[in-house]
């Protein structure tokens, strides 16, 4: 197997990466991490090169333009039109060239915005996403038509995954444009440092399932080894573990030993309230499955971040 991992320097590619050097790859696998640097995945002539170039037997899909709440509310039109480019050139080259498997990597956010709970696979096209990040969501919706497509007329394996909130080593710690808990390890360091209060945006109340991208990487190996549905697959912590946006702030604020206040600022938009998922259709494959406590991998990325803070925090 040559496996070919777009997005192969951010969270969830570094995560991967870690892990199989780790232990976790087999030694009939060849593993090529790629990122942008490679190739721009906008272009079809360039996405194609890069196919041509590496040759892999079964891909792996992370890229994508991502960010944070804000930024999605600034830019719908600009996450549509890079996603979409990037799955379609991606997901027809690896059609082009033969590739036996592809899995994209999806998210909770393209569920409809009104909905029951918990949320399964079978809902994604049920209702329009939430209106703060439209663009993203229906982009990354489409993945999912585009898998059922090439299985039903050309017999191709290509599937996806479904991740709760991601956070890790190697996240985008940007305070702007990043997501939620690497913001708020950001703004705790910032606090500490300075002696001030800690702002959280928001109300504090949202509620969110944290899956740590060590834990995501070993169940992404698990789906490209074993996993033969076309139809996606939530990969997520237990509906018993949701924690609120205060939650996750307290748990940094320990795992960092900040000592200050906590402000919530009101003003800020909350997002979604809540996008609680079902990861039933993961334990019937895999019952045994252990994911990091939360707090523990929370320690662990703060830790990181801390020891690599003049890259991280860029």
């Amino acid at each position: 197997k040559r496996i070919l991992v777009t997005g192969g320097t951010g969270l969830v590619g570094r995560a991967i990466e870690k892990v199989v050097a780790d232990g976790e790859g087999r030694p009939d696998e060849e593993w090529i991490f790629v990122s942008s640097r490679d190739a721009d995945l906008t272009s079809s002539s360039e996405t194609k090169a890069l196919f041509e170039r590496h040759k892999p037997t079964h891909v792996i899909h992370l890229a994508a333009m991502v960010g944070g709440l804000f930024k999605n509310i600034r830019s719908n039109l600009d996450f549509w039109r890079t996603n979409i480019h990037i799955n379609d050139n991606v997901l027809h080259s690896a059609h082009e060239l033969g590739v036996q498997k592809v899995v994209s990597c999806l998210s909770t956010c393209i569920f409809p915005d009104k909905t029951t709970y918990p949320i399964d696979e079978t809902m994604i096209h049920n209702g329009p996403p939430h209106s703060s990040n439209f663009g993203y969501s229906y982009a990354k919706r489409m993945i999912d038509i585009q898998n059922r497509g090439y299985s039903e007329q050309h017999d191709r394996r290509f599937t996806a995954v479904i991740p709760t909130n991601v956070f890790g080593p190697h996240d985008n710690f940007n305070i702007e444009d990043g997501h939620v808990l690497p913001g708020l390890i950001h703004k705790v360091y910032l606090a500490k440092q300075s002696g001030s209060a800690l702002t959280v945006w928001g109300t504090g109340k949202p509620r969110r399932q944290f899956i740590y991208s060590l834990d995501l990487a070993r169940l992404f190996l698990w789906v490209l080894r074993e996993y033969d549905e076309v139809e996606p697959i939530i990969l997520s912590v237990g509906e018993e573990d949701e924690v609120s946006i205060r939650e996750a702030a307290e748990a940094v604020a320990e795992a960092m030993e900040f000592r200050g206040e906590l402000v919530f600022d009101t003003t800020k938009s909350d997002g979604q309230f809540k996008k609680t998922a079902s990861n039933a259709k993961l334990r019937r494959y895999l019952p045994g499955f252990q994911f990091t406590p939360f707090r523990k991998a929370v320690k662990e990325t703060c830790a990181w971040f801390d020891a690599n803070y003049a890259n991280a925090r860029k």
